[in-house]
């Protein structure tokens, strides 16, 4: 038997996984499973992508990038933060990457000593906490809400500097947030930059579903935040998740840090998905893209309209993403057996809380991804409607 290091004993499972695997068993069995467990737009990659893809295929364009990535896509991301956010950047401030968990490495490693501590929200992102085990770091819980109660569960800098630790060197955000879809304001994160700035420590923030963002303006945290490191992703908004890329926008004195630690780590990121990525940015595609986003708010709507009558309430205010984490203590105490159950009888996925923490009753939590189309949707809730009137404690 291999020795295995002792930090593989701290990676939890990725319990949606798991249900994940059955729904498709049951799927291949000849089942009618509606999915809204998994964490990925349903709509093809934008044909304007494709089409770059193929032409760079066609081209023999499938040889090594710098490790920071095509200089005409750095400039291609810098361009859009001036467009869309008038945020001026140097290119060389871009950082291309195999998608943001490529760019949450770098990051990491670029941050973090063994013993150094790294606040992460609860709910969040699970595979976060494993990133800093990754480095050797600790996680460390920045809890939005405890002990049952789902009211103001808003990251804020107050609850940032209650939860800091002497070993703590930085904070991992998102916004949008993922499970609650939660979008933090302009005012809400100049003020978490300028605690996390006195207190010594960098902030991480990531933006990869910052372009779906419903009835308000798109906001990065550049704007409010320059000194931030900033994670973004061709996955989400840009309907790119196989195509593994993303990006992050650091601090000039900090890039050739990374760029070597890229070269180390990756050597470059995916060639022909680079030059595809460059057609992200041509108005015909982001006139596509804004589409779906209104699509992606019609679900939204339809979904939050439902809830009550359910037995479900919302947890957070889901602005962003196309996720809606609910509080589901009126139906159930175990929120896995309930999803278990509810596939099994009525084959509708969905995940459950303890994938996102544990300090929040997570075991009383399930998140609804709404990532398939209203007909299906409304097929789901009703599913989930005869579900939960027969479904007892």
């Amino acid at each position: 038997m291999l020795r295995q290091a002792s930090r593989n004993d701290r990676i939890a499972p990725f319990h949606v996984m798991a249900l994940l695997g059955r729904a498709q068993a049951l799927q291949a069995a000849g089942h009618d499973v509606i999915h809204l467990e998994v964490g990925e737009p349903d709509f093809p990659t934008p044909a304007p992508i494709v089409a770059a893809g193929q032409r760079a295929l066609a081209a023999g364009l499938t040889h090594y990038t710098p490790a920071t990535g095509l200089p005409a896509l750095r400039q291609a991301i810098a361009d859009y933060y001036a467009d869309r956010f008038a945020v001026k950047l140097e290119p060389r401030r871009v950082i291309v990457t195999p998608g943001a968990s490529g760019a949450l490495q770098l990051a990491l490693a670029l941050l973090v000593d063994p013993g150094d501590g790294v606040l992460l929200t609860d709910p969040g992102y699970p595979c976060n906490r494993h990133f800093v085990e990754l480095v050797n770091g600790v996680p460390q819980t920045l809890p939005l809400c405890r002990d049952g109660s789902m009211t103001d569960v808003r990251v804020s800098a107050g609850k940032i500097r209650q939860y800091w630790q002497a070993n703590t060197v930085a904070t991992l955000l998102a916004s949008p947030d993922n499970p609650t879809g939660t979008v933090l304001s302009a005012a809400e994160c100049a003020g978490i930059a300028a605690t996390v700035r006195e207190l010594g420590g960098a902030l991480i923030v990531d933006e990869i579903y910052q372009g779906l963002v419903y009835e308000q303006p798109v906001h990065t945290v550049l704007s409010d935040a320059p000194d931030a490191l900033v994670l973004n992703s061709f996955s989400k908004y840009f309907g790119m998740t196989g195509w593994r890329l993303g990006w992050m926008v650091v601090p000039d004195e900090q890039v050739a840090a990374l760029e070597r630690m890229a070269q180390n780590f990756f050597i470059a990121p995916a060639t022909v998905s680079q030059h595809a990525a460059l057609a992200a940015f041509l108005p015909e595609t982001r006139a596509e893209l804004d589409r779906r986003r209104d699509v992606l708010n019609a679900r939204r709507h339809l979904v939050l309209q439902a809830l009550p009558g359910l037995g479900l309430k919302v947890i957070g205010e889901p602005q962003g993403a196309f996720y809606i984490y609910v509080d589901a203590s009126a139906v159930t105490d175990d929120s896995f057996v309930f999803c278990e159950r509810l596939l099994e009888q009525e084959f509708v996925a969905l995940t459950p809380g303890a994938d996102f923490g544990a300090l929040h009753g997570p075991e009383k939590c399930l998140r609804i991804a709404y990532t398939t189309d209203e007909a299906r949707l409304q097929e789901a809730l009703e599913r989930l409607r005869r579900f939960v009137s027969r479904y007892g404690k």
